[in-house]
This record gives structure tokens, sequence and C-alpha cells, in this order.
């Protein structure tokens, strides 16, 4: 299965169409960045790039480098980590161009400790990763090794109760909720097929993160464009949300937003 992932990624590294320029040059990597962080602009406050100047940084599941950029601009001494080959051959070429001196690895984070040697980490960064993994709890207890009391998790999952669960169930599954599990893997992507996808409520995120510390945990995002128009970097919502005020939008991301967004530490207690 965890070849399968791969080759998933390999085959369309994740935000790999967010622009449509020569990927490897700079108008390419500038698009990437500006779209990324418009339609997620939730994303620079979660990850705090700023906060982390001259602080040690594990970043797993780097994809195409974008986050990782924020990260070594602000000064942070950034170790990214992939499973995917397409993904670091990109995100070295960022590296290069923006001279930035990064040092990237490839690694199956199931068996982190097999790759990158055992260090404390004041930051552990993974966004929209862990879920894609057969075995999201094996990183989770990989995760630990490289932390300790002043250290900081941040990670974002899907959201199981969600928008866009919803949304997947009744377009695609025609209601079909025993389908659910088989549906979000399907359909979780912008391409379709992905072979590991895992959702969590606040309650199994809990679960997954046993031995840690909850420090937040909190909903984000929803995906208001129509995707037609969207793939042509068009940004126009959907009917429904083009007339819904922007407080009742708000009010739903807060609590049917797809990412869940949480910060931890380990549990000494």
């Amino acid at each position: 299965m965890l070849n399968k992932v791969k080759q998933y990624w390999n085959n369309r590294p994740c935000n790999i169409k967010h622009s449509a320029k020569e990927v490897g040059s700079k108008d390419y990597f500038e698009e990437v960045t500006e779209r990324k962080y418009y339609v997620e602009s939730h994303i620079p406050n979660f990850a705090q790039f700023w906060e982390w100047r001259g602080k040690k940084v594990l970043e797993i599941g780097c994809g195409i480098g974008t986050d990782t950029q924020q990260f070594a601009e602000n000064g942070a001494r950034i170790v990214p980590v992939d499973l995917s080959e397409k993904s670091l051959e990109i995100a070295r070429k960022r590296a290069e161009l923006y001279n930035l001196i990064v040092n990237f690895h490839h690694a199956n984070a199931e068996q982190l400790s097999d790759y990158i040697p055992i260090d404390t980490f004041d930051l552990i960064y993974s966004f929209g990763v862990i879920h894609h993994s057969p075995h999201p709890e094996m990183i989770i207890e990989q995760i630990k090794k490289y932390m300790n009391k002043d250290s900081t998790l941040k990670i974002m999952i899907y959201n199981k109760i969600s928008w866009k669960v919803l949304w997947i169930l009744l377009k695609y599954g025609k209601g079909k909720f025993w389908k659910l599990n088989e549906l979000i893997a399907k359909y979780s992507e912008a391409q379709t097929g992905c072979p590991v996808t895992y959702a969590y409520t606040k309650r199994s995120a809990r679960k997954l993160l046993k031995g840690f510390e909850i420090l937040e945990m909190r909903a984000e995002h929803i995906f208001p464009y129509s995707i037609p128009e969207y793939k042509n970097y068009q940004y126009k919502k959907v009917w429904y949300f083009r007339y819904l005020p922007h407080c009742i939008f708000r009010f739903m991301e807060r609590h049917l937003g797809w990412h869940l967004l949480i910060t931890a530490r380990i549990n000494n207690g």
C-alpha cells in the first residue's frame, strides 16, 4: 500500500497544478505560493513561520516545498522529509532557485528514525500528510522520538465532521454512508483515487495523539469555488456560497472545516 501512496504523489505532487507556468521556474513558484495561501489563508497563522527563527523544525511531508520555503526564509533550521521523489525533486529546485540551504530527505515517515538521526526539534510540523499514510499511528510514535517537553507539534489532518465529507457523500456517494471511508479516500484530493485518506473526529484525533497534551484543536477551511473555473485559475464561488453572508461562512468553517488544526506537546504529567 505504501508504494501505491508513493506512486500516487509522484504522479501528481500536491499543488503542482497551482500554476500553469513552467514547473521549476521562479514565476511558477511565485504563483504556487500565492495561490496556496490565497485558498488556504489559515496556513501562515497556524504555522507561524516567523516564530521559528533560529529554531530546529522537522517537516514531515514537505511536498514541493512551499511551507519549507517560508520556514527557511524566516530563519528556521528546517529539515524536510517526503515519501515522493518527484515532490522532492521540485522542492530542491525551489530551494536552489531561492538560495536556501535546506537538506531534504527522502523518507517513509512510518519509519522515520531509520532515515533521520534521533535529535530534539523545537517544532514538528506536518500539514495534510499523516492522514495519507497507511499507518498514521506509527508516524505519531516516531514523532515522539524527536520531541521533549519543550517541543511543539503542529499537524493538520482531515476533519470527518465537515462540509467536504458531506459534499462527497451527497455528490459521489448518493447518500451511501456505509461507504463513507472508501468515498473519502477516493475523492479527498484534486486527483481522484488517493490510495489512503483517513478523516478524524475530534475524539478520534485525540486517540491518535495519545500521550500528547492538546493545546489547541480547531476546524478551518471550506473550499467555496466552482471547480471548472478554479482549474482555469478563476475564483468564482458556487452559487450558494456567493449569497451566504461572510460571517455565516466563517461560522461554518470553524465548525465544519475540512482541516483539523492541532497544536500539541508531549504530556509529561
